[in-house]
């Protein structure tokens, strides 16, 4: 096989990978709430909501160190090691406990952050300018299929469902603990780079040229990794784009955890209501994989044929994440976040549908996937010399915005959060959309198209 036809099966392996892990830590956080609210004894008290706000606190404040971390262990060593703390912390459900389920809640922050950078430094150094957008579009085209296995199972397993039982929770959160540990040993068969391949074609035009992010092991490249990452933070490019990354987590909160958990506390679903849940990630995950490949797979065809780059992909997610928020709002009860234990039976602007309900669903995750594809490419290209520290940056920036939604999840009625995100959403695109035409300045030329 060639070096490039390494660095492919690479990005399939770093997805296939990504795909079962997430499988399980996904489906888990989108019933998280409402099987805590079912658990019939008194050795969990707890909020879903507040688990995943600790696990985004932590994940926020851990992601600046991670480069470290990375440059230490090296990327396929903490893809393996974050990939077991995920297993341990869906494995927590199995026979939950308050003590155990928090701190398993505080590991796996620690555990997001690491996971998350060194996929960051391991998309980029298996891609160039040519490949950035395509690697990015089959990553999460792959690892968005998450979405679709557990939340199925979900669908079929609870229709009819009105509270969960001790047994179906049991098997539910084994199931997920076991695909979470194949996920976890698919990361050990990445393979190394060539070194001479890993910053040959990365090199841009006009720009003072950095030494390439290795991990080579040495405490000094973990330091220095660190002040790259407080450095890439501080460049007014990173600021800009911290506006649309800071969104990117106020609606991964709403459609992870706040959007299952209204549809399954809507009485006026009857009792399809829990089965909702697994429906709605599954549409979820359609949407993701469907703007995964369209926006990824085929960005260069779009690119050189109808002119399509970057900025015209984020104003679709926009203009589809608009639309779903609207049609929530006059689908769904406002108090639905509030109550998943006893469900609401308050009146929405519409008689409720199930139809629009999981129309939404899709939209929510296509809207996701274009903001999440071209951030994804464009933080690539332009930090490909110090990938682990812009992607810990990205990941420090989009965490912290997440527990922050999910602290704020446990007070504000869902047309407060609809509000909140619709305001975000329109300043980061204006963001996204400033970066892009400077980058568009800053790279002109031959360098500047490749990267579609």
């Amino acid at each position: 096989m060639t070096p490039e036809g390494w660095k492919l099966a690479n990005v399939v392996i770093l997805g296939c990978a990504f795909m079962l892990v997430f499988t399980a830590f996904q489906t888990c956080g989108n019933i998280e709430q409402t099987v805590i609210k079912s658990i019939n004894s008194t050795q969990l008290h707890g909020s879903g909501y507040t688990s995943l706000a600790i696990i985004y606190t932590v994940f926020s404040a851990s992601n600046l160190l991670t480069p470290s971390i990375i440059a230490l262990l090296g990327s396929r060593l903490s893809l393996f090691i974050s990939g077991l703390v995920y297993s341990a912390y869906v494995a927590v459900f199995i026979e939950p406990f308050t003590w155990s389920f928090y701190m398993a809640s505080v590991t796996i922050g620690i555990a997001a952050a690491v996971i998350w950078t060194a996929q960051g430094n391991c998309l980029t150094i298996n891609s160039n300018e040519s490949t950035i957008g395509r690697n990015s579009g089959i990553f999460w085209a792959l690892l968005q299929f998450s979405l679709l296995f557990g939340n199925l199972y979900i669908y079929f397993a609870w229709k009819g469902e009105t509270r969960i039982s001790d047994h179906d929770r049991r098997t539910v959160y084994t199931a997920l603990s076991v695909i979470s540990l194949v996920g976890s040993v698919l990361f050990i068969l990445i393979r190394k780079p060539a070194p001479e391949l890993q910053s040959a074609e990365t090199e841009i035009s006009d720009a003072e040229p950095e030494p390439t992010f290795r991990p080579l092991g040495q405490p000094s490249k973990a330091i220095a990794a660190f002040k790259s990452a407080v450095n890439i933070f501080l460049t007014k490019e990173m600021l800009l784009l911290s506006v649309c990354i800071a969104y990117t987590g106020f609606e991964l909160t709403f459609f992870s955890g706040v959007y299952g958990t209204c549809l399954g506390a809507t009485n006026q679903f009857g009792d399809d209501a829990k089965s909702l849940i697994g429906l709605n990630g599954i549409f979820i995950g359609v949407g993701e994989i469907i703007g995964g490949a369209t926006f990824g797979l085929l960005n260069k065809f779009l690119s050189k044929y109808l002119g399509i780059g970057r900025n015209p992909v984020v104003l679709l997610g926009l203009v589809c994440h608009i639309v779903a928020f609207y049609l929530i709002f006059l689908n769904v009860p406002n108090d639905a976040p509030l109550v998943p234990d006893k469900g609401t039976n308050e009146a929405a602007y519409l008689i409720p549908s199930k139809f629009i309900a999981i129309a939404c669903s899709f939209l929510l995750g296509l809207g996701d996937s274009c903001f999440n594809t071209q951030l994804l490419s464009i933080v690539g290209f332009m930090y490909a010399q110090e990938s682990a520290p812009a992607f810990a940056v990205f990941k420090f920036v989009q965490s912290i915005s997440a527990a922050i939604a999910f602290g704020y999840s446990n007070y504000f009625i869902l047309q407060w959060q609809l509000l909140i995100l619709c305001l975000a959403g329109f300043c980061g695109s204006i963001s996204f959309i400033l970066v892009e035409q400077k980058a568009k300045s800053n790279f002109s030329g031959l360098s500047y198209e490749r990267i579609y």
